[in-house]
C-alpha cells in the first residue's frame, strides 16, 4: 500500500511521490490520516538552501487528522479521534519534559526533517502520540487549527518570554517584533492582548505590515521608516523594553539587540543558521536578558490555545492558499518568495 506525499530531494526542489503507508513501530506511536497541513517558515531554511541536511525525506510538521491507528501504550487519543499535532514529538516522560521543557525532550523528533518524515502527506506516523497529538476543539475548523502546531504557540512563547519578566507595569511598555510573517502576528497579537502599551511591528513587507496592524500593532516598514528613531522617541530614548525576533537571521538578531534599552529582555524565536551577531562583551555592558531556541509548545499549549480561540476570528484572512497536496511545488514557491501569508495543503 503507498501514499502521496511532498518529498524534497534538494533545494527548490519539491516532488509529490508515492511512499509507503506509515505503520506503527512502538507502542506509544498513533498513525493519523492527515486532513490540512501547513507550510511554514523553517521549513523554508532546506527549501532555500539555506541549512545543511540531507534530502528525501517527506517535509511538513504542522497538521490535523484522523487517529486511525494508535499502540498499545496509547492513553489520551484513540482511533476515530480528530486530533492536531506538535511539530516536535514529546515523550513527557523525562526529566525535560516533566520541568516543563518539552522542547528539548531527550526522545524529541522534529517532523518533516531528517529525523522523522512528516505530515504532509495522506498519513503520518507520531512517536510518543501522547505528548505529540491533542484532541481538537470543536469549534475550530481543521484549516486553522494548523495553526496551533506551531506558529500560534511559537509565537505565544516568543512574545511571553519577552515580556513576562518585565519590571515595569505591561501598560506603560515599548516592545518591538521583528517580522510580521505568520509567527510574528501571533506575537503580535499575544503582546497586545497581555496589555502591552505600545507594540511596534518591523517588516519590509506591505501586506504582513497591514496583518499586524489588525492585530493591534504598530507597523514600521524597513528601508522606509526611521525605526530607530520612532522606537527612542516612544522611550524617552531609552530603546525597547522587549524584543521579539522571528526571522532567525543576522541582521534581524543585530536589529534587535541594537533596539533593545539597557537591561532589556530579547526574545528569539527565528531559527538561526549563522553565528550570534553581538559580542559577550556588548551583552554584558548592555545586561541582556536573552532568551532563544525552539518553543516548548507542549507545555505552552493550553494557555496558548486559550488565547487563540478567544481570537480565533482575528486570523480568518490569515490563510491566503488552500492547495490540493499535488501542488506543493507552486505552494512553497509562493511561501518563499513572499506572495502568500500561510498555504495549506489538503491530501
Amino acid at each position: 500500500m503507498s501514499m502521496n506525499a511532498v518529498v524534497i530531494y534538494g533545494p527548490h526542489d519539491i516532488h509529490v511521490d508515492k511512499r509507503p503507508l506509515p505503520v506503527l513501530q512502538e507502542d506509544y506511536d498513533a498513525i493519523v490520516r492527515v486532513t490540512a497541513a501547513g507550510i511554514c517558515g523553517s521549513e523554508l531554511h532546506p527549501y532555500r538552501g539555506h541549512q545543511k541536511t540531507t534530502f528525501g525525506h517527506i517535509m511538513g510538521h504542522e497538521y490535523t487528522g484522523i487517529v486511525t491507528a494508535v499502540g498499545k501504550k496509547v492513553t489520551t487519543v484513540r482511533t476515530g479521534d480528530r486530533v492536531f499535532g506538535l511539530f516536535s514529538t514529546s515523550c513527557l516522560r523525562c526529566w525535560f519534559c516533566k520541568q516543563g521543557y518539552t522542547n528539548r525532550c531527550t526522545r524529541s523528533l522534529a517532523l518533516g526533517t531528517a529525523q522523522i518524515n512528516g505530515c504532509q502527506a495522506e498519513f503520518v506516523r507520531v512517536p510518543d502520540a501522547d505528548g505529540s497529538l491533542m484532541l481538537a476543539p470543536p469549534d475550530i475548523e481543521d484549516e486553522l487549527l494548523v495553526m496551533m502546531s506551531d506558529i500560534f504557540p511559537t509565537g505565544y512563547y516568543g512574545a511571553m518570554r519577552a515580556i513576562s519578566q518585565l519590571s515595569q507595569p505591561l501598560e506603560s511598555s515599548v516592545v518591538v517584533c521583528i517580522g510580521c510573517g505568520i509567527v510574528g502576528i501571533c506575537a503580535v497579537l499575544t503582546a497586545v492582548k497581555k496589555g502591552c502599551g505600545a507594540v511596534f511591528c518591523v517588516d519590509t513587507v506591505e501586506d504582513r505590515l497591514t496583518e499586524a496592524k489588525r492585530m493591534g500593532g504598530i507597523p514600521l516598514h524597513l528601508g522606509v521608516d526611521d525605526i530607530q528613531a520612532a522606537v527612542l522617541k516612544a522611550t524617552d530614548g531609552r530603546g525597547a523594553d522587549a524584543v521579539i525576533e522571528n526571522v532567525g537571521n543576522e541582521a534581524a538578531l543585530t536589529m534587535a539587540f541594537d533596539l533593545l534599552r539597557v537591561c532589556g529582555h530579547l526574545s528569539s524565536v527565528g531559527f538561526h543558521q549563522s553565528a550570534m551577531p553581538f559580542t559577550a562583551l556588548q551583552g554584558y555592558q548592555k545586561n541582556i536578558n536573552l532568551n532563544m531556541g525552539r518553543a516548548p509548545v507542549r507545555a505552552v499549549l493550553e494557555e496558548a490555545l486559550e488565547v487563540f480561540v478567544q481570537n480565533k476570528n482575528k486570523f480568518t484572512n490569515a490563510i491566503s492558499h488552500r492547495l490540493p497536496l499535488e501542488d506543493a511545488a507552486m505552494g512553497y514557491e509562493l511561501f518563499s518568495t513572499q506572495k502568500a501569508r500561510k498555504v495549506i495543503l489538503r491530501p
